[in-house]
């Protein structure tokens, strides 16, 4: 395959290189420290923040399929990729976005159970469900996946032109010489079974928390809000990329590569950035703990 995209970026594929391989450093020093901050504290090993964790990962899991590829092909005078190599980043993009999406659903569970049975939380939440939801979280996505693109890599191929800086499921599907009808029909299966179901879980889950603050006191409501602020947050934010992602894969195929980038940007640069930024400083028992390190890390230096 190759990418054409990258011809209308020339004259600034220097500039672009250095902007992307800091922001790629950034997203993976902000997540892996949120990770070595749940991990190391004791006190923040609770299903809350072990979700938490999860969504660091996914990120960087997702980043490192996004941004190695799109340096590489600045860096080359070619912009090309194997038809196993674009199948297999159409699948890693894919698959962070369901598993993401996926996790933040369990993260919304999670709260209502804190809010509206918090005397139960942890009879509720037990480690083994904790890993049950997880392994849900994950397999369920990259099982169904998996299926959607072994259907795509079967598809005698008519085209080998990418419009785009990257691979992803429904541009490869377009370039097949055969009718595709069964496998979008299958990916209208996926799109509601990975985005549709999640995302009305979680606003039910958060009618139900709502429905629960309105008859709690000040104090409660108070402590409601800070607790799902960050939540709420990450999943507007994704719900927003994911939205427009969808749409411009589904018809987008003739809009400008600027339109295409902004997209890239929302869905695939921004969360994994912004996520553990967002769960730092909004929530108190993980700002608390980053203070606490670095305090200890200060002292060290200074001894």
């Amino acid at each position: 395959f190759i990418f054409t995209a990258y011809g209308k970026l020339d004259s600034f594929r220097p500039l672009y290189f250095v902007v992307i391989l800091l922001v790629y450093l950034i997203t993976i020093f902000v997540n892996v420290f949120l990770m070595i901050v749940i991990y190391k504290e004791t006190s923040l090993h609770k299903p809350m923040y072990i979700f938490v964790l999860h969504l660091a990962l996914n990120g960087v899991y997702g980043s490192s399929a996004f941004y190695p590829k799109v340096m590489a092909n600045l860096l080359s005078d070619v912009q090309e990729s194997s038809h196993f190599g674009c199948l297999v980043q159409a699948f890693c993009i894919s698959s962070y976005a369901a598993c993401a999406y996926a996790v933040l659903a369990v993260m919304a569970y999670d709260r209502y159970i804190s809010i509206c049975n918090p005397l139960r939380y942890y009879s509720i939440l037990t480690p083994s469900k904790v890993n049950t939801l997880l392994s849900v979280a994950y397999l369920l996505p990259i099982l169904l996946l998996s299926i959607h693109i072994l259907l795509i890599a079967r598809l005698p191929l008519c085209g080998f032109s990418i419009h785009k800086l990257l691979c992803d499921n429904w541009t490869v599907a377009r370039l097949s010489c055969v009718d595709t009808k069964v496998i979008n029909i299958f990916g209208l299966f996926l799109t509601t079974a990975l985005v549709i179901f999640p995302f009305l879980l979680v606003v039910y889950s958060y009618i139900r928390i709502l429905s629960v603050s309105l008859n709690a006191s000040k104090e409660a409501q108070g402590k409601a809000l800070s607790t799902c602020t960050p939540h709420l947050i990450t999943f507007i934010n994704f719900s927003i990329a994911s939205l427009f992602s969808i749409m411009y894969n589904r018809f987008g195929n003739s809009l400008p590569i600027s339109l295409h980038i902004m997209m890239l940007i929302l869905f695939v640069v921004i969360p994994p950035l912004l996520n553990p930024i967002i769960y730092g400083i909004r929530t108190r028992e993980i700002r608390q703990c980053i203070i606490k390190i670095l305090r200890q890390r200060q002292s060290n230096v200074k001894t």
